[in-house]
């Protein structure tokens, strides 16, 4: 069997070596799963539908044709473009099924059944098959069948209300963490179902919701409120509860992340401010009268931090006392950051249209895997035959009878 993550036509070494995953996913949530899976040495088949594929592919930054978010969620898998409406193209899929390990969709609810491949068809052809379901809000439940994105479950699972300042509407979060965090948490299931596989024999599905997931994130509020039965409220940039911790502006346009969440460390940043009497024997000297006068030490930290002139002067003090701090970095200044770059942490790639990309890391690292290997974006359709005739087991006069019926497709311009 092939190992998966490619190309440069070698198998990749990873510990999921002989893997083999059928990927009917799209955009964000399942392609992180996917993707994680291809760096760590799976063999991923995605199957695009006919005729444009993944709708990631249209998204920005495109340049001659090639979107570079694409790039990002989907190096080193296979891509085959199929018209799965056509009993040709399903068939073809079909019959790829037993020699599947992990099959994976993050469709509507409903959609993989009308296609074809419920769970109920695909483990009769294959009962060690593990199915992965993604969706907006999970598989049962009033909101089951209602089309979602992660804004969307932002404002369902009370996320959104706690971003932004209490007296201005709630704010979007800017990127697409309960996205990324469906496909982290369904990897972990799949490889959970695989470790129980290797025990019993026995397939299974697992199912992860995005509204799940960002619930998931409430490590404060959901048993705050339970508890005191009163309505958390969103405060900005300050810890919610302790005094503190937070975002503060410095006197040259910068921020910087302030976390002194101890006493030790509240009494070095005292100290730090030229304000030992802050710490000593005052109101706020305890965590529980930094929690009780939250608003005063905020105030009193703000005060200082912009009366200071030089951001990364300031950090420089604070972290030479252990104190937890952070410049708030712009993308470009993260980007070429010596830790973020040294761990890997951001990586470039290479693309053959894009040229070099950059890209986040893989962040879970094994010592048991090759690090970085060298995993290249498929043009749309452009291992059709591949899996038809290798795969498949098709001729190479079935395969061309299927592409001249437009039932595969390939788009090398994609």
């Amino acid at each position: 069997m092939y190992g998966g993550g490619f190309r440069h036509d070698e198998p990749v070494e990873g510990i999921f070596e002989g893997l083999r995953v059928l990927d009917f996913s799209q955009v964000l949530a399942g392609p992180t799963a996917t993707r994680l899976m291809a760096e760590l040495g799976a063999e991923v088949i995605k199957v695009e539908m006919a005729p444009a594929g993944d709708i990631g592919r249209a998204l920005p930054q495109i340049r001659d044709g090639r979107s570079g978010y694409f790039v990002q969620q989907n190096r080193g898998k296979r891509s085959i473009c199929v018209d799965l409406k056509d009993p040709r193209g399903r068939q073809l899929v079909l019959d790829l099924l037993p020699d599947i390990d992990v099959m994976v969709q993050n469709f509507a609810n409903g959609v993989i059944e009308r296609l074809g491949f419920g769970y109920d068809v695909v483990a009769a052809a294959n009962p060690r098959l593990i199915v992965c379901n993604m969706s907006a809000f999970g598989r049962s439940g009033p909101l089951r069948d209602h089309p979602g994105y992660d804004p969307i479950a932002q404002a369902y699972g009370g996320i959104m209300h706690m971003l932004g300042y209490e007296d201005r509407p709630p704010v979007l979060a800017g990127m697409s963490p309960g996205d990324v965090l469906t496909g982290v948490h369904s990897f972990g299931g799949i490889a959970a179902a695989l470790y129980h596989r290797e025990r019993t024999g026995r397939g299974q599905e697992v199912s992860v919701s995005l509204l799940d997931s960002y619930v998931s994130t409430h490590e404060v509020n959901l048993q705050s409120w339970s508890i005191s039965g009163e309505e958390p409220i969103r405060q900005g940039n300050v810890h919610p509860v302790i005094g503190g911790i937070g975002v503060f502006e410095t006197g040259d346009g910068g921020s910087i992340v302030l976390a002194a969440v101890n006493d030790k460390q509240w009494r070095a940043t005292c100290e730090v401010m030229g304000r030992p009497e802050l710490a000593d024997g005052s109101r706020f000297e305890t965590s529980a009268g930094r929690t009780e006068h939250r608003d005063d030490v905020n105030g009193e930290i703000a005060a200082w931090f912009i009366a200071q002139v030089d951001r990364d002067e300031v950090v420089g003090r604070l972290e030479a006392e252990r104190i937890p701090v952070a410049p708030v970095l712009t993308l470009a200044e993260a980007a070429i950051h010596p830790h973020l770059v040294e761990t890997g942490t951001v990586r470039w790639v290479d693309d053959d249209v894009l040229g070099r990309v950059l890209v986040p890391g893989m962040p879970i690292k094994l010592s048991e895997s090759a690090d970085e290997p060298p995993l290249l974006t498929q043009h749309l359709g452009q291992d059709n035959e591949y899996v038809c005739c290798e795969l498949g087991g098709r001729s190479t006069e079935d395969y061309q009878q299927l592409v001249d019926a437009g039932v595969l497709v390939q788009n090398a311009a994609t």
